[in-house]
């Protein structure tokens, strides 16, 4: 996925010069959505913009792979895959166990073998599931005590019922340091454990690099809500419990509630 220094900013700018890649198409701040896991603010407005004006200048440049790869005469009988490794690299995304940090592209085609337009909501995949699929697909054997397992039925139209969960970590940010994070994903819940949050250890991250952090940090001087959000994603809480299908931006902790204990017992 897009990285901080998105398209027009003047990070991309400060870190490349006029030396750019051609921006064909500007995304405008009026034109986007705010996720709700962030405040709308108009610097968070423009930076969602020139994140999805990112976006759309990855999106030309996989077409035009595509397009090489038709004229090689290939296409047919070639398996691609689109991966993203993060979610969009704002606060409550990257570098999180959060629905919105790992719910990350995975688009796969293979017109030989796979209908186009299906769209599988049923099964759950993770990173580790992308060797084992491909040495499965090649007909090669499996690597000795590899983890993951190869979901190559579910892109055959099968059903493999043993995906039903995901497990999720984040250890440790680019600097070096450690934010152990795990998570665990089943059916519509989502459980986080934040082993360094303690109420006084400070997260740091590129995160907090861009924009949207710094409109953040403005914002809740006078702004208790915004105060709240930010307050929490700095110093987070130890563990966290989603309803994902109705809290799909993880606003609604539900780890103390009586009625989610069974839920929490059961991570």
């Amino acid at each position: 996925m897009t990285h901080i220094g998105f398209a027009g900013s003047d990070q991309e700018k400060n870190a490349w010069g006029e030396d750019l890649p051609l921006i064909t198409r500007k995304i405008l701040p009026d034109e986007v959505t705010v996720p709700d896991f962030l405040p709308d603010l108009p610097e968070v407005r423009l930076e969602i913009a020139e994140y999805y004006t990112s976006v759309y200048r990855l999106d030309q440049t996989v077409g035009a792979i595509m397009d090489a790869l038709k004229n090689s005469g290939q296409e047919a009988n070639t398996l691609v895959m689109f991966i993203s490794d993060n979610g969009m690299a704002l606060p409550f995304a990257k570098s999180n166990c959060y629905l919105n940090s790992n719910k990350t592209p995975w688009l796969v085609r293979w017109p030989s073998v796979i209908e186009g337009g299906r769209v599988d909501s049923t099964h759950f995949i993770s990173g580790i599931d992308f060797m084992p699929t491909i040495l499965n697909t090649l007909r090669l054997p499996p690597v000795s005590e590899m983890d993951g397992t190869s979901f190559l039925p579910v892109l055959e139209g099968k059903t493999q019922k043993n995906r039903t969960t995901v497990f999720t970590e984040f250890h440790r940010i680019f600097a070096g340091i450690d934010y152990p994070m795990r998570g665990v994903h089943v059916e519509n819940f989502g459980y986080i454990a934040n082993f360094w949050s303690d109420g006084q250890i400070e997260i740091k991250g590129d995160a907090m690099s861009g924009r949207t952090y710094s409109a953040m940090k403005e914002a809740a001087v006078s702004d208790k809500q915004v105060a709240d959000r930010l307050n929490m994603y700095i110093y987070r809480v130890p563990e966290e419990l989603y309803d994902f299908k109705t809290d799909p931006d993880a606003l609604n902790n539900l780890i103390n509630v009586p009625e989610y204990q069974e839920k929490k017992s059961k991570k």
